[in-house]
């Protein structure tokens, strides 16, 4: 062996201290750094393992330089064989070290020696303590998946799965891969069955019941040692929310054997057992299909080979099965939707519906039906379940059958006392539909009888036929039947007998009064809406004082004047507004007709401060006519002012303008214009121009040249307090023009003048001049003219 000069220097350093580290790295660092020949540096590293054999460190540094110079050649190259004896060498030193045999092993597993890696791996278990077995795993598992090797796969896996059984998900993932299905399910189950292991990949039990019926459907035929349907039926019982895909799995299983008869029975058995629309549909369709494909394969069957006797008969046969299945579909969702909720009596009479044509169906279905609804619990009507089939036999002609089924559900049990009056008008209809009025009238009095002991109608804890009496429903039908086919007396004692059970409505009583009308009994009607009325407070009662008062006026007219004015003081002493108005305008009306006017006036006046404001202003309007009608204008004026205090601006104007006006008419000028300031303060001329056209108008014709100077002034201030900057527009018009904002004062008076002469002018064209170039004006206060 020949030395540089440069390393004399490291090689008496480690023939000094052959056992020391440091000295055989300083020179292994030397070398690799210096020398561009490896094979020399390799020689340091055996001169210094042969001295060393039990360094790790030195160990590994040498190895990991070999493999590192082995990685752009050839598996093939001579020196991956040498560096395997060198691990091999290591490894006889070295056999506790992990790292060690799990570099060897993936260096091994990267040569793609197969029989070579797994006796390292195994020399490696061997070797290491059981607790540094998880970094050799691994690469033995990555082996059996990385070659086709089975047998060797599934032995590795088995002892595996001894040692760590939470990974049995990739024992059976791996039997699934290789095809062992059978051994695969029982890893599947096993996986299963145990609360404790849970999967590595955070699936879920019901994931894992759905791999393992994908797998069960579609290997069939590999599987021996276990029994698939118990498997399957546990998972139905277990996992009720999705059970529409075990049934499928199951039936799948069969029609891989080739059992189609057994696949049949378990679709049907899954559509009568599902509870929910999604489940049923999924199972549905999936069996239509399976009959679907093999209508489908008789017919290719036939094109090819053309078709025998039997056949005909199998294909006939299928096509038969194939639209029973179809036609049955709604009865099957139907009977899903009454599993899910029994009480649904929508759905129940829906199934009525659907078996239209078989009666003998209809009857078994309402009978179960009534069977089953609970009442407390029904969701719909359940009365509608009893009305229902008795019109089933009705439409029949099976009269008896129809009142015995009535008879029956006035004894059922219902929610409330409405359902049971529901059934009684039904009969009593159905009675008088084939024109029995004797038998509807002993229904209705059968239904209606008072018992002597009385019920609270809103007591839940007493049944419903106790509680039947107070039945509006039922009263108002007996009011009808006894109007139409009963007696003067049966009527009266019907509707006395309503309002002493105080069930009476507004419009019962109406009716009853109406119907003593008709029948002249007029105190006897002013009776029964005295009842009423003291039955009801407001605003219930507002349509019966109405009616009562109204035919009290008709009937009597002025000769109860003072019983008229108790009843309408009694009315207005507790009435809302928004009834006020009819009543005060009836009798104010009463008054005029019948009694004082001064009266008339002050209810008129009680009437506009007891309305609504919305209807202030019409009732102020209707009060101001009939007075001048009844003492003349002028005794309108505190209306007038009481009206302009209490109205809302926007009408205020209104009222100011017409009360203007009757003061100009009457030659109260002076007034009239007081009247037109006052106003004046809450028109904004901007969008109030009708109010100080009609002023200017009025100023034109009865005032003169100071009373439009005070119109205008009196304009612009307006203006200011609405914000109008009618001065700051009329300053920047003038400014341009003068150049001096000084003069802004002058210019604006100049415009006044303007419009004031504008003013006269118009004066002077619509007068006679007595003189040419003089301006008459009216004086204030007198008719007189001046020049």
């Amino acid at each position: 062996m020949l030395f540089d000069e440069e390393d004399v220097a490291y090689e008496e350093d480690v023939i000094r201290n052959p056992y020391s580290l440091k000295s055989w790295f300083r020179y292994i660092n030397h070398k690799t750094k210096f020398c561009s020949n490896w094979v020399s540096v390799y020689l340091v590293y055996e001169r210094a393992l042969k001295q060393l054999p039990g360094s790790y460190k030195l160990w590994h540094n040498y190895l990991k330089l070999r493999r590192a110079h082995l990685k752009n050649k050839c598996i093939n190259d001579p020196e991956y064989e040498e560096l395997n004896n060198a691990y091999d060498r290591a490894l006889a030193y070295m056999n506790k070290m992990p790292r060690i045999w799990t570099d060897y092993c993936e260096f091994l597993l990267d040569q793609c020696l197969i029989t070579r890696t797994r006796k390292t791996c195994d020399r490696a278990l061997r070797s290491l303590p059981i607790t540094q077995h998880y970094r050799i795993w691994p690469i033995y598992l990555k082996l059996v998946e990385s070659f086709d090797i089975p047998d060797t796969g599934v032995k590795v896996y088995k002892r595996y799965s001894k040692l760590i059984p939470e990974d049995v998900e990739d024992h059976a993932n791996y039997l699934k891969n290789v095809g062992l299905i059978d051994e695969c399910v029982q890893k599947y189950l096993f996986l299963l069955n145990n609360e404790d292991i849970h999967s590595k990949y955070g699936k879920t039990k019901h994931e894992l019941w759905h791999e393992l019926c994908e797998i069960l459907a579609k290997n069939p035929t590999k599987i021996k040692s276990v029994k698939v349907e118990p498997i399957l039926r546990q998972g139905i019982q277990k996992y009720v929310d999705q059970v529409g895909q075990l049934w499928n799995s199951l039936a799948s299983y069969y029609i891989g054997l080739g059992n189609f008869e057994r696949a049949r029975d378990i679709y049907e058995e899954g559509m009568t057992k599902v509870m929910t629309v999604r489940d049923f549909t999924q199972i549905f369709d999936a069996y239509s299909i399976f009959e679907e494909n093999l209508l489908t394969n008789l017919m290719e069957q036939a094109n090819n080979e053309g078709l025998s006797d039997d056949d005909d008969l199998e294909l006939e046969m299928r096509l038969a099965r194939l639209e029973y299945l179809m036609d049955r579909r709604p009865l099957l969702l139907n009977k899903v939707l009454l599993r899910q909720n029994p009480h649904n009596v929508h759905e129940w009479l829906k199934r009525v519906k659907l078996f239209e044509e078989k009666p003998k169906d209809v009857i078994e279905t309402f009978t179960e039906a009534i069977q089953t609804v609970d009442p407390k619990q029904a969701n719909g009507k359940y009365h509608q379940l009893w009305i229902e089939f008795a019109k089933f036999y009705e439409n029949g002609n099976q009269i008896s059958e129809a009142k015995y089924v009535f008879e029956k559900a006035i004894k059922s049990n219902y929610k409330n006392v409405d359902e049971l009056a529901n059934i009684w008008c039904a009969w009593i209809e159905m009675e008088l539909g084939h024109e029995n009025s004797e038998n509807a009238l002993k229904l209705i009095h059968r239904a209606c009888v008072i018992p002597k002991k009385k019920y609270d109608y809103f007591d839940p804890t007493e049944p419903v036929q106790n509680r039947l009496y107070k039945s509006v429903k039922l009263w108002s039908m007996h009011a009808d039947l006894e109007e139409s086919f009963g007696s003067f007396d049966g009527v009266k004692k019907c509707y006395e007998n309503i309002i002493d059970l105080r069930i009476a409505t507004p419009q019962i009583i109406i009716n009853y009064g109406i119907f003593l009308e008709e029948n002249n009994y007029f105190e006897e009607a002013f009776k029964a809406y005295e009842k009423g009325i003291a039955l009801f407070k407001w605003p219930v009662v507002y349509d019966i004082w109405l009616r009562y008062l109204t035919k009290f006026i008709e009937r009597y007219g002025g000769s109860k004047l003072e019983r008229l004015r108790d009843m309408f003081e009694q009315c207005l002493e507790n009435i809302p507004q928004k009834f006020a108005k009819e009543i005060y305008l009836l009798y104010a009306k009463l008054e005029e007709n019948h009694g004082l006017a001064r009266r008339a006036i002050k209810i008129y006046e009680r009437g506009a401060d007891a309305v609504l404001a919305e209807e202030r202003y019409e009732m102020y309007n209707i009060y101001i006519q009939q007075v001048a009608s009844m003492k003349g204008v002028t005794a309108t004026r505190e209306i007038f002012e009481k009206a302009i205090e209490v109205l809302p601006d926007d009408q205020v104007k209104e009222i100011c303008m017409r009360y203007a006006e009757m003061e100009r008419k009457l030659g109260e000028i002076d007034r009239a214009r007081a009247i037109y300031v006052h106003c004046s303060q809450i028109c904004d001329p901007k969008t109030n121009n009708k109010f100080w056209q009609t002023w200017k108008e009025f100023e034109i014709a009865h005032g003169n040249e100071d009373t439009v100077r005070e119109m205008l002034r009196i304009k612009r201030s307006v203006q200011a307090t609405f914000n109008v900057e009618f001065n700051f527009m009329a300053a920047q018009m003038v400014v341009p023009q003068t150049g001096k904002p000084g003069d802004a004062m002058k210019s604006l008076e100049s415009v006044v003048e303007a419009e004031v002469q504008q003013v006269a002018k118009s004066k002077e064209i619509s007068s006679v001049p007595k003189s040419k170039n003089s301006i008459q004006f009216v004086k204030t206060g007198n008719n007189e003219e001046e020049q």
